[in-house]
């Protein structure tokens, strides 16, 4: 791989060009920087068949990933399936649906996988041996997976309420995990603190403009499998916004670079209503982003009250004629049951408020049933099992008896026939 595809870091507000080191904003500005590539010279290099013959990871897009060699961490992580989901899309009205299922994403099982390969490829290259990250649970799992599996010493940071689930699949990889009496926003701060400090690699901090470029791995991987074409409408969970605005680049760069033809698109946004800053901002007309300090959601995994994207996210669903949507937690838990017993994908929280949104979209007429929809699963329920406990059916108790088993289900007949 030659280094000259990826050749700069870029303000997204000013564009003026940094070099590719471990900084995240501009000098004059205090925008955020991102990656930047040398197009034309990718448009010459790749094609549809050259990727396609390349091994099923993320990695078969390399040339459009902040990276100066072949990838270090991550070598499996993504091709996760893109599931045709036709009984979903009847519970929901619709004709052409598919699920982009990260619940099976490797090594944590969640989206998370793609922007910590990146991100830790990344901070190897720079020379970094500690690596660290703030998180509302996905991340901090994935960081200790992959810092684990690439002989990095990590530590990760978490709210002290996180689902134990989470915290559990962070400490069996040795990390060091620090809760933190307060919301993520306060978690986050003190990382940069600690970043300018001690000097070490954060991912969503000083690393942040090649963490968030992994991303875009969803997007090349739901227009490949979808033969080459960009869905109608793409809904995506927010938590910071990053992954929004990124599967839209990712979009955006297959057009400049010739691997997808040039056709409208529509980018949607999900959130929970306890942590909606980003939907509330879109559907009251304005970017201005009002931050919501005490996120109250069993989405823990969304629940950023100042989000980092919010800006760029409400602008990119305005860009692309998107709309944005909220649900409560009654309607997450009905979305997480809906797309398991009609599809059989377990999703966590987020994923819940991706498919309760799609659902009131397409009821409001916000998402027309005029082309592909795709669904972003972001992660597996086994992750957020808590939230369900009280909302799922207790398994029936019987002896080892036949007898008493031809009894349930005559009862269980007598049931549905009188339904």
């Amino acid at each position: 791989m030659a280094t000259e595809f990826f050749n700069h870091l870029k303000c997204r507000e000013c564009g003026r060009r940094y070099p590719k080191k471990a900084i995240h904003v501009c000098e004059f500005d205090f925008g955020p920087l991102e990656a930047d590539y040398d197009y034309d010279l990718i448009r010459s290099a790749i094609s549809r068949a050259k990727i396609e013959s390349r091994p099923q990871t993320m990695w078969r897009y390399r040339e459009l990933l902040p990276i100066d060699a072949e990838p270090t961490v991550g070598l499996q992580v993504g091709y996760t399936p893109l599931v045709k989901a036709d009984r979903l899309a009847k519970a929901l009205g619709v004709k052409e649906l598919y699920v982009k299922n990260d619940t099976v994403n490797y090594p944590t099982l969640s989206f998370k996988d793609r922007v910590v390969s990146v991100a830790l490829s990344r901070a190897k290259e720079l020379g970094f041996k500690i690596v660290a990250c703030a998180s509302t649970g996905n991340l901090a799992n994935s960081v200790a997976a992959n810092a684990a599996s690439a002989g990095l010493k990590s530590y990760v940071l978490i709210p002290a309420d996180l689902e134990a689930s989470k915290v559990l699949n962070s400490l069996v990889y040795g990390t060091n995990v620090i809760g933190i009496h307060g919301a993520y926003d306060q978690v986050n701060r003190l990382c940069s603190e600690i970043a300018g400090k001690y000097g070490w690699g954060f991912v969503n901090v000083n690393l942040r403009p090649y963490y968030a470029e992994g991303s875009k791995s969803m997007g090349f991987e739901i227009a490949e499998q979808l033969g080459w074409r960009i869905p109608t409408h793409t809904v995506v969970p927010m938590a910071s916004g990053s992954l929004l605005t990124k599967i839209t680049k990712s979009y955006e760069e297959a057009i400049k670079v010739g691997l997808l033809d040039e056709t409208p698109f529509h980018i949607h946004g999900a959130q929970a209503t306890g942590c909606n800053p980003i939907a509330f901002a879109h559907k009251s007309g304005t970017d201005l982003i009002k931050p919501q300090p005490k996120p109250n959601t069993i989405a823990k995994s969304l629940a950023i009250g100042t989000p980092a994207d919010g800006y760029y996210a409400v602008n990119t669903m305005r860009k692309t004629g998107g709309s944005a949507e909220d649900a409560t937690d009654a309607e997450i838990i009905e979305a997480i049951k809906l797309l398991a017993e009609t599809e059989g994908i377990f999703a966590e929280t987020a994923g819940g408020v991706t498919v309760a949104c799609a659902k009131k979209m397409i009821a409001s007429g916000k998402i027309a049933d005029n082309g592909p929809i795709v669904l972003c699963i972001t992660g597996h329920g086994l992750k957020t099992s808590e939230a369900l406990q009280e909302h799922l059916a207790k398994p029936r108790l019987i002896k080892p008896s036949l007898r008493e088993f031809d009894q349930l289900i005559a009862a269980e007949e007598a049931l549905e026939a009188a339904q």
